[in-house]
């Protein structure tokens, strides 16, 4: 076709038409083009506690008839030996005292530190970071948990003791008081260990520690220590627990000095629970 024939049809049809960019149908509505719904609120602690608090009830309670045979075997036979070098008087008081607060110590102490050692070594920790709860309350519903088991055996092991070395029984309600208290300052103690402890088997081996200090500190009679246990028996929480409830078999008890005695126990309580909380909070980011 020659040039003058194709400018002739350009005449006639004009120029072509530019190129359009391409028109695409617009995206269906659905879940994805909807914004991100909020999360929900984190528990509250209370509720968190005692949710926390029934699970591990419920996990502990198949070896609660061993623990309870096994610590409270073990401060009766205490006890026992005791009894062939310790007639009676104020030594007697803290025999029997002693080795009351000493079951507490074996689960609140020595079982939560292995408990808590497990549950790092093998990634146990992961799990509670993942749900939506206060880490105060995993610390204290586990501790709780725990502690629970403690009250038979030391009222077990009390009233053995009143029998063994002819002590009161008048006094035993102050139990109510000590077993929870106690029981709180050690198992913050026993948490704290499991938790800052780099492997299983030094968690393990800090509680048995533990165990070993609140036996030694807390059954043989103070008037036989030098100065220098002593002032290391001062340092235990368990000591003060110890303190009040031998002072109740005087037989005028300094009500007074007992609830000293148990108001430094809860304050230590208070503080080793918020240790262990914080070593919880450092382990579970790791």
């Amino acid at each position: 076709m020659s040039e003058r024939t194709s400018g002739a049809v350009v005449q006639a049809v004009g120029p072509a038409p530019e190129p359009q960019p391409p028109v695409y149908p617009a995206a269906a509505s659905g879940p994805a083009s909807r914004p991100a719904a909020p999360l929900a609120p984190r528990a509250r602690l209370l509720p968190a506690l005692a949710a926390v608090y029934r699970a591990q009830l419920s996990r502990a309670r198949v070896s609660r008839i061993p623990l309870l045979f096994v610590a409270t075997f073990q401060s009766v036979g205490i006890m026992i030996l005791m009894r062939g070098v310790v007639d009676g008087g104020s030594e007697a008081r803290a025999v029997v005292a002693g080795s009351s607060v000493l079951v507490v110590a074996f689960v609140a102490l020595n079982l939560l530190a292995q408990h808590f050692g497990q549950l790092r070594a093998g990634g146990g920790l992961d799990h509670y970071a993942t749900l939506p709860v206060p880490p105060a309350s995993v610390v204290l519903g586990a501790a709780a948990a725990y502690a629970s088991f403690t009250l038979p055996g030391t009222l077990v092991t009390a009233v053995f003791g009143c029998l063994l070395f002819g002590l009161p029984m008048g006094g035993l309600w102050i139990l109510a008081a000590v077993v929870p208290l106690a029981g709180a300052a050690l198992a913050g103690l026993g948490a704290a260990l499991g938790l800052l402890a780099p492997r299983q088997e030094l968690a393990t081996l800090a509680g048995q520690l533990g165990m070993s200090a609140a036996l030694l500190l807390g059954v043989l009679p103070p008037e036989r220590m030098p100065d220098v246990i002593v002032w290391a028996r001062d340092l235990l929480p368990s000591t003060y627990g110890v303190e009040a409830f031998a002072r109740t078999f005087a037989p005028h008890p300094d009500w007074a000095a007992v609830a000293l005695d148990l108001g430094v126990c809860g304050a230590v309580g208070v503080l080793s629970l918020a240790v262990a909380t914080w070593a919880y909070r450092r382990a579970a980011v790791r």
